[in-house]
Formats: C-alpha cells, structure tokens, sequence
C-alpha cells in the first residue's frame, strides 16, 4: 500500500462523511436561523426553544435521510472491501 491510496482512502471517506452529514446540518442550520430570526423579531430570549427545534429538526432529518445515508455508508464499506486487495498490491 502506497501513499496515493492512503490517500485514495482517507479523500473517499472525507467526501462520503460531507455527504452523509449534509442533510443533518443544513437542516439544523435552517431550522437554526429561521428560529434566530423568530427570537429576534418577538425579543423572546429562551434557549430550550433553539434546542428543542434544533432536536426535532435532526430527529425529522434522520426519518427522511436515514435510509439513503446508511446505504452511502454500506456502498462506501462495500466498494473498500471489494477493492482491498488491490490497495494492498496483492
């Protein structure tokens, strides 16, 4: 096993990671905003209600995107596996 497929590795892992946790965090994020903006218009300065919508919000993410991120994380273990013995050079 060389560098380049070290590095191989580590760039194909990074790139499914950003894609599995997209969804999570850009709807946190939204969800975030909208919510800032909602306090900041009415003065209502209560922590839980960021918490709570930021908790449902994932929760609701993880309903809708679960399926397709355990399938890239299947694919992404599937096609490792099914390579291994060329990154090894046997």
């Amino acid at each position: 096993m060389n560098e380049i497929n070290v590095i191989e590795i580590a760039r194909q892992a990074i790139y499914t990671g950003v894609l599995v946790s997209a969804p999570l965090l850009g709807l946190g994020l939204l969800v975030g905003m909208i919510v800032a903006v909602f306090q900041a218009t009415t003065q209502i300065n209560e922590q839980t209600l960021v918490f709570v919508s930021k908790i449902l919000a994932t929760a609701l993410a993880v309903l809708l995107f679960g399926t397709w991120m355990i399938q890239m994380l299947t694919n992404f273990t599937i096609n490792l596996y099914n390579n291994i013995n060329m990154y090894l050079g046997l």
